[in-house]
């Protein structure tokens, strides 16, 4: 009788290797996917967390949203740490729209936009609060001043916002604000000079 045909000859091994399963790959690719959505969204300017709290105090200005509404940060935090960032919506006043989602953008509205990006061009602002801390939106309530000057005030009595009071606001700002807008409608510039 004749040996097997694979007695006496040489075979070499086949290291041994794990065979990996579909799912073991497709697991990892979805938590590989999930891992990188959250590191881009960790620094995307455009969706910062917002903190629970917010004190008064001076804040650097990250960027300006729209005329009424700004994201600012406590000063040397670090840029890429949107968990300190605030989005701030400007008490008392209200300037047309220009970024709402399935919305026109409305007349002036551009221009109080960049008059917010020029008053805040040196990117330091101070913020002091009111009893209404945030709105129905989540964002932070604040008069935002620059030196001595109020950008709420400022933006009303260039007509490019409506001064707009709500129970519990300061009685003395809004007055203020309101005697800013009378006098915009008297000398019809922005808003009031169509």
């Amino acid at each position: 009788m004749a040996p097997p045909a694979h007695e006496g000859q040489f075979r070499p091994r086949r290291p041994f290797r794990r065979r990996r399963s579909w799912g073991t790959v497709l697991l990892f690719a979805v938590l590989t996917l999930l891992a990188v959505r959250r590191g881009c969204e960790s620094f995307s300017p455009d969706r910062p967390r917002s903190p629970e709290t917010l004190a008064e105090g001076v804040y650097d200005v990250v960027r300006v949203v729209d005329g009424d509404t700004i994201i600012v940060r406590p000063p040397g935090a670090w840029p890429g740490r949107d968990s300190q960032q605030a989005r701030v919506r400007l008490l008392g006043i209200d300037t047309p729209e220009t970024v709402q989602p399935n919305h026109p953008v409305e007349p002036w509205g551009p221009e109080a936009t960049e008059f917010t990006r020029e008053f805040l061009v040196d990117g330091e602002v101070e913020l002091r609060l009111d009893r209404r801390r945030k709105d129905r939106y989540d964002r932070f309530l604040a008069y935002v001043y620059v030196e001595d000057r109020l950008l709420n005030e400022e933006l009303v009595r260039a007509g490019l916002a409506r001064a707009e009071a709500y129970p519990g606001d300061s009685p003395q700002i809004a007055r203020q604000l309101q005697e800013a807008e009378e006098a915009a409608r008297r000398a019809k510039i922005g808003l009031w000079s169509e």
